[in-house]
């Protein structure tokens, strides 16, 4: 069985290697044997294999997230059946060809676009989390966000509709407003000087009590500016640079950082997930994908990482 394993914390493109492991052990009760087909590569993947985040024992297969298709069941596992297509749990280490996984939270996906289904695993329960977990909303709220082009940007934007909210998100190229508008969004603005000014206006002196950031520095200084007391910053990239002034702090704003890996996969990612798929079969949300890699062509798809772009492992057909 193929797979990218490392033995050393590090620099991805040092210690990953492509090797041969043993098949996997048939599965137990309440797990599944699965296929992997496809597996996102993101900046999160590299702060696992560099240690930062959540390091796993040695040695580890890399990869959070992905799509499988599931080959086996275990005892006590309902509802699934192989041939089913399924979203993994996080942090399993995805970039192999198959994998034991439990089976708690999985359901049966609908025929429909592997490489869409591939990236529901940490962006679009990111997404859904950050819009229920830390304030209050109601219909008609407005939420603000950095990085709207992104994965997650691109998902609240989806599932912010769905629940009857309206997005303000913030982008970094002039040719993206178009897109993002048509894609869902209400506001698209454009990052620079004046922003919290020019969100203010553009949403009509609305009160805020979510933003959704993963820039930092004077965009994540914005949107603090546009919220109001008792509102909560929601950060979900490692940025060291947010709030240094207190600004926060001084508006009675929660700044929170979203791991979601620390969220119970049946009972809070999963339902994401499920509610997520209608708006990807009536194509209410899609994240375009810049490259498609074999994990043979690892070192090329890091680099490409690093250039930019949502970027795919494909692990098998």
């Amino acid at each position: 069985m193929k797979a990218l394993q490392y033995d050393l914390f590090g620099d991805a493109r040092q210690v990953l290697n492509l090797v041969e492991l043993p098949e996997p052990d048939a599965p137990g009760p309440g797990e599944v044997l699965v296929e992997v087909l496809y597996a996102p590569l993101n900046f999160h993947d590299l702060l696992r294999i560099g240690g930062h985040v959540a390091p796993p024992a040695l040695p580890a297969v890399a990869g959070n997230e992905g799509v499988a298709r599931v080959a086996a069941v275990g005892d006590e596992v309902t509802g699934l059946a192989p041939g089913d297509i399924v979203v993994l749990p996080l942090l399993l280490g995805t970039w192999r060809e198959r994998l034991v996984a439990p089976a708690a939270g999985m359901i049966p996906l609908p025929a429909g676009d592997l490489r869409q289904y591939a990236m529901l695993g940490s962006n679009t329960p990111t997404a859904g989390l950050a819009l229920s977990e830390y304030v209050p909303l109601a219909k008609g709220d407005w939420v603000v966000q950095s990085s709207g082009n992104g994965g997650v940007g691109r998902n609240v934007i989806a599932l912010a509709r769905a629940r009857g909210l309206r997005t303000a998100s913030v982008v970094r190229r002039p040719e993206l407003v178009d897109e993002l508008l048509a894609a869902g969004a209400d506001v698209v603005l454009l990052d620079g000087p004046d922003l919290a000014a020019r969100i203010t206006t553009a949403i009509g002196d609305a009160t805020v009590r979510l933003a959704i950031e993963s820039v930092g520095g004077r965009t994540a200084d914005a949107l603090i500016e546009v919220l109001a007391p008792g509102g909560a910053l929601v950060r979900y990239s490692a940025n060291d640079d947010i709030d240094q002034d207190g600004r926060g702090a001084a508006k009675d704003i929660k700044v929170e950082f979203l791991f979601v890996a620390a969220f119970d996969h049946a009972t809070k990612i999963a339902p994401v997930i499920a509610e997520t798929v209608p708006l990807l079969s009536a194509g209410d949300l899609r994240v375009p994908v810049e490259a498609v890699y074999d994990l043979a062509d690892i070192n090329a798809a890091l680099a490409h990482l690093v250039r930019g772009g949502k970027i795919l492992l494909r692990v098998q057909d």
